[in-house]
């Protein structure tokens, strides 16, 4: 089964700002989400926000945050970026 990650154009244009490491993870996440899906326990502080919704930690400073439909194949991420702005 192959997931499909949607990132939000708003991501997209911030995620160049990001430092190379972190975009860097950020692609392996989304590597990670496609191969086996929205729950990512190997991910450092992955978490379930409840619902649909979930996060993990990029590396000290930095999270992602994404939601997954029940029974669709589809996870939009909606935020990559310092965890002081996390909307969680």
């Amino acid at each position: 089964m192959s997931w499909i990650v949607i990132t939000k154009k708003k991501q997209e244009k911030h995620l160049w700002k990001l430092p190379v490491e972190v975009q860097a993870l950020y692609q392996a996440l989304v590597k990670d989400l496609e191969a086996t899906g929205p729950e990512q326990k190997s991910w450092r502080n992955f978490s379930s926000l409840g619902g649909n919704k979930y996060h993990c930690h990029l590396n000290y400073s930095y999270v992602a945050c994404w939601t997954n439909e029940n029974g669709n194949l589809t996870i939009e991420v909606y935020y990559v970026g310092s965890r002081e702005n996390a909307p969680y």
